[in-house]
């Protein structure tokens, strides 16, 4: 009998299924035990899984998925269309959909919405708005079973919980004859380890064979190691500085984009990152859907942005208040110090608050009490998710800081309502274009991350979200 295949990674959870999270390591598990109507596939473009095809009305209003037949949560209870109702329903509760400092997370896309059970295989999804890219929402709506409830939810995933211990461990055991097909490792058993190295050093030893995350030191001591397979990939998320524009200096655009003219980011990341991560060219990353794939629209251009600052009244100098959180992102002060060391070749100073509670410091940002700007991420794998939650001054949502601009909002309201991804691909680009000349926010890099494997897997990628897709990993 095969062992059990043993992934370290800094944090073991099994959250809540409609959560709403980014995080990779809480994805990772989610996507073994539960199963939603899609899943991303390696592009991490969206692919059937519960759903066998679905149709959209012109009006990208409303919405038709046909079940796929024959399959059964854990709890043995058949997963049919009024389960998947239950589900949507479930997820669009305003208790649910929570992320760090954000409520109802998928409320504000689903409340509202008729949802028909047509028949035992087929639901009917009917928006109070145009959404074409619902499937970015749905992706994280797992399918559960109604007899389960909320304290603990049974999901019809490809693996099954067989012993949990939270925040240490958890061993999941393959469904048989599951429809996303046998995977190569029928068990398998995370562990909490904090530190990368550790993690590394538990896939050295034989103790694992899959570690998340090493760190750019642990990349370094792969280098060396004939046995053990790394695995480079580039992280969605984007490091930025959220700019306060509802207020002060940054309420000009020239400011903001005499800031973002001011910097190196490739420096940035030499320096800050000891080079693991891409510099970022705009709002998202290259892996978002509509992102250019040209990367060199955006370089360091010291005339231009001294002459904006300028033009905007700060030709002497100009001073910004900086908040700046000690992790999320771990290099925060690092970075706020070497940023302030580029801008003050354009006559920039930045006066730093620094803010250790990361979770107040959430807060402070989520009720705009934010000074000039302040070190932030943007985690969402979804283009139309981080134009609505965080620049669409309409909405004013969470991390929203009082950016407007009335032609990306037009642009959004464009692509909300074109349900053919090509021609919908090509009007975020523009928006994307927009967006780099009047930036809501200062761009910085991607991190650049690395996966530890047992055993020599030359072939083997993790998928484009970042997120470690179990059912692709090689048999150990």
């Amino acid at each position: 009998m095969q062992q059990a295949t043993t992934i370290v990674q800094g944090r073991v959870d099994l959250i809540d299924p409609h959560d709403c999270s980014d995080d990779p390591d809480a994805l990772a598990i989610l996507e073994a035990v539960h199963a939603a109507l899609v899943r991303r596939g390696p592009d991490a473009r969206w692919r059937p899984a519960l759903a066998e095809r679905w149709s959209v009305s012109d009006d990208a209003r409303t919405w038709t998925f046909r079940i796929r037949s024959g399959v059964h949560f854990h709890d043995g209870a058949p997963v049919d269309a009024e389960a998947v109702a239950y589900s949507i329903t479930r997820m669009a509760r305003p208790d649910m959909g929570a992320t760090l400092g954000a409520p109802a997370v998928y409320a504000q896309y689903l409340s509202g919405a008729k949802i028909e059970v047509l028949d035992r295989s087929s639901v009917r999804l009917t928006l109070e708005h145009p959404l074409a890219d619902l499937l970015d929402i749905l992706g994280s709506g797992y399918v559960l079973s109604p007899a389960s409830g909320d304290r603990q939810p049974v999901g019809c995933g490809a693996y099954r919980v067989d012993d949990y211990a939270p925040g240490d461990h958890l061993t999941v055991r393959a469904e048989a004859g599951h429809f996303s097909g046998e995977p190569a490792n029928p068990t398998l058993r995370w562990r909490r380890v904090s530190d990368p190295s550790e993690r590394l050093d538990s896939v050295l030893s034989g103790e694992a064979q899959v570690a998340s995350d090493l760190g750019n030191a642990g990349r370094q001591r792969l280098a060396g190691e004939a046995a053990i397979t790394g695995v480079d990939h580039l992280s969605p998320t984007a490091i930025i500085y959220l700019l306060n524009a509802a207020g002060g200096p940054l309420r000009d655009s020239r400011v903001r984009r005499a800031l973002n003219l001011a910097l190196d980011r490739q420096a940035l990341v030499a320096s800050v990152l000891s080079g693991a991560g891409e510099p970022l060219m705009g709002f998202v990353s290259p892996m978002h859907f509509g992102a250019p794939q040209d990367r060199t629209a955006v370089s360091r251009d010291v005339d231009t942005a001294r002459r904006l600052l300028d033009d905007a009244g700060w030709g002497s100098g100009l001073t910004l208040d900086v908040d700046c959180p000690t992790r999320l992102p771990d290099e925060a002060e690092a970075l706020t110090g070497a940023v302030a060391s580029q801008l003050a070749a354009i006559g920039v100073s930045l006066k730093v608050h620094r803010v250790e509670d990361r979770t107040a410091y959430a807060n402070q940002v989520r009720l705009k009490q934010i000074h000039d700007l302040c070190v932030f991420d943007s985690s969402p794998m979804s283009t139309f998710r981080v134009l609505y939650e965080k620049i669409d001054a309409r909405v004013a949502g969470s991390w929203w800081q009082g950016y407007h601009n009335p032609e990306a909002e037009a642009l959004l309201d464009q692509a909300r309502a074109t349900v053919d991804d090509a021609a919908r691909e090509a009007v975020y680009r523009r928006c994307y274009s927009v967006l780099q000349n009047d930036p809501p926010w200062l761009y910085l890099y991607n991190h650049r991350r690395c996966v530890g494997l047992s055993g020599v897997h030359r072939d083997w990628r993790m998928r484009a979200d970042g997120v470690l897709d179990v059912s692709t990993l090689p048999r150990f």
